[in-house]
């Protein structure tokens, strides 16, 4: 057997405040949020896995996109999340800008539909259309 092991594999990011993403994550985004041993949290995916949320005093917001949410309907993830009290992302860039409502419309040589939302620490999210 060898020593290094995938089977429990998990991906993690950094915060600057624990408590306002445990309750971005769980109650704004209704994902299952929940406390590890080591004061942590633990964001458990609804198909299996989970990602660890680490308070970090001299958080840095990461510069990529940290977790993307596949949907069927982009338009209407960004309402439902607008709802919410979320609110996406506008970009201005004018090879791959968004609209209004801070949707890229993809196309050929585009990739699919898709529009950012940060976390409470900056972090940055995504809805995109599956497919």
């Amino acid at each position: 057997m060898s020593a290094f092991q995938t089977t429990q594999a998990f991906s993690g990011f950094s915060v600057d405040d624990v408590d306002a993403a445990r309750t971005f994550y769980g109650e704004t985004l209704g994902l299952e949020v929940t406390t590890n041993p080591m004061g942590f949290l633990d964001i458990h995916l609804p198909q299996g896995g989970s990602i660890l949320v680490y308070g970090k005093p001299n958080h840095t917001p990461a510069s990529f996109t940290i977790l993307n949410f596949p949907v069927e309907d982009v338009e209407a993830a960004v309402d439902e999340l607008n709802s919410r009290g979320v609110v996406t992302k506008i970009y201005t860039d004018p090879d791959f800008g968004t609209d209004a409502k801070g949707i890229a419309r993809g196309g050929p040589g585009r990739g699919p539909d898709i529009a950012w939302f940060t976390d409470p620490a900056g972090n940055v999210l995504s809805v995109l259309a599956m497919g």
